[in-house]
Parts: C-alpha cells; sequence; structure tokens
C-alpha cells in the first residue's frame, strides 16, 4: 500500500524568521492522519533567515537528525557541544535522558536551508549523545547514500532505532532500485526536482511513503534530490 503526500498538504507556517514545512504533526499544526509513520515522528523542511534561530530549548527521548541542504547552522547543548553544521554535513542529538539545546543560522547575509529529523528511539533513557559525519558531493551523486542507521557502521550516524535514512542527488534521465528490508515500510521525501516512484510522479515538496513494497524504483525526470527513510512498522 503507498500514500502519496503533495506539497501542499503539508503543515506550513511562515513566521519571517523562519518558513518551515511540517510533513508530521508539529508545533501548532496538528492532523491526527499524520502524526508519525512507523518511528519517523518529524520531518521538517526549514528556511531560516541570517542571525536567526531556536534558542535553547529542552528536548527528551528522541533521536534528533539534522540535514543541512544549504548554509550553515550553530548547534550549542547542555552535553557541552558547541559545533557548526555545514552543507554535506549530518548532525545527530540522542535527547534521551534529557538536554536544552540551541540552534542559529550564524551567518550575516545568507540563509540556511535544512531538514530537521525526529526518530522515536527503541528504548527511553538513553544517555544524550552528540554525533555529526561529513560527505562529499560524489557520494551521493546518482547513488543512495546511508547516512544513518542502526548497524554502527563508520561513516554513518548511529540511531537507537531500527531506522536507515538515505540521502540521494540523482541527475536527469537517472534511475535507482531501493529494496526494503521485510517488515519495513518506506518514506520518500524530494525536497528538489521531479522524480518517478514505481511510476507516481513527484514534484518538488512531495512525498511518498510503503508500507509494504518489495521494491522502489526512482527515476528522475530533472536533477533531483531526496531523503528517503526505511522503518520499522512492527
Amino acid at each position: 500500500m503507498s500514500q502519496i503526500i503533495r506539497s501542499e498538504e503539508r503543515g506550513h507556517r511562515d513566521y519571517g524568521w523562519l518558513n518551515t514545512y511540517h510533513s508530521f504533526s508539529f508545533s501548532d499544526y496538528y492532523d491526527p492522519q499524520k502524526m508519525h509513520f512507523g518511528p519517523l515522528r518529524v520531518l521538517n523542511h526549514d528556511i531560516v533567515q541570517s542571525g536567526k534561530g531556536f534558542p535553547t530549548h529542552p528536548h527528551k527521548d528522541m533521536e534528533i537528525v539534522t540535514v543541512i541542504i544549504k548554509g550553515e547552522l550553530a548547534h550549542s547543548d547542555s552535553t557541552g557541544k558547541s559545533e557548526v553544521i555545514r552543507e554535506y554535513e549530518v548532525q545527530k542529538m540522542s535527547a534521551g535522558s534529557g538536554v536544552y539545546h540551541s540552534e542559529y543560522n550564524n551567518s550575516p547575509d545568507k540563509l540556511v536551508e535544512l531538514m530537521q529529523i525526529w526518530i522515536i528511539p527503541d528504548r527511553v533513557g538513553l544517555t544524550p549523545s552528540y554525533e555529526q559525519i561529513k560527505f562529499s558531493p560524489e557520494q551521493r551523486k546518482n547513488n543512495l547514500l546511508k547516512i544513518a542507521g542502526n548497524s554502527g557502521n563508520e561513516g554513518e550516524i548511529f540511531i537507537s532505532q531500527k531506522s536507515e535514512i538515505y540521502l540521494s542527488d540523482l541527475e536527469k534521465g537517472k534511475s535507482l532500485n531501493f529494496k526494503p528490508a521485510e517488515d519495513f515500510g518506506t518514506y520518500l521525501y524530494l525536497y528538489e526536482g521531479e522524480i518517478e516512484v514505481n511510476g507516481e510522479k513527484l514534484h518538488k515538496g512531495d512525498a511518498i511513503q510503503f508500507e509494504d513494497a518489495s521494491e522502489l524504483n526512482i527515476a528522475a525526470n530533472s536533477n533531483s534530490s531526496f531523503i528517503l527513510f526505511e522503518v520499522t512498522l512492527k
């Protein structure tokens, strides 16, 4: 079974300093049909103005992954971490038993565009932790690059949940195949371009989810970028 979520069906708020799109219920956007997909709880696509951001606030019992699309974001948290996350970098903060953090666009004149992802962990009360990795554009060009998962492989962010996250930049005319594991669902969000997934056409901002697909065929009708989640549904 599959479901297409069109761009205009997402939650959207423009606060001036922040232009944000919510794939799932978040903050003052609520849709009882869009609470989560398996353990994938939040997928926000944010554009933050220069010098603006999120002041210090708490989180608990959530795996929080930040993917920078353009620009850079300054991060600081109560574990003592203070880092800058840039394009082609991914950060994970395990909120676990409780953590405070802040995030700001520290550029004086450029926007930062990012995706923030929340995944419900497989257990509560984890010790708060932080990871950050960098990859090259070539690693995801016409390829599915795994940036996070539960395997603990080198070069991937570790998530305390049976979930994997992939990024891809697919050139016009190129295609990829992906075979999800049994009893796992897939959720693909297109943040640039136009693609077809198993014959279904997606435009920028669209998403498609599958609960039981044996294979995904992803073909690019233009230069495109997307994020793909493989999540346990048990």
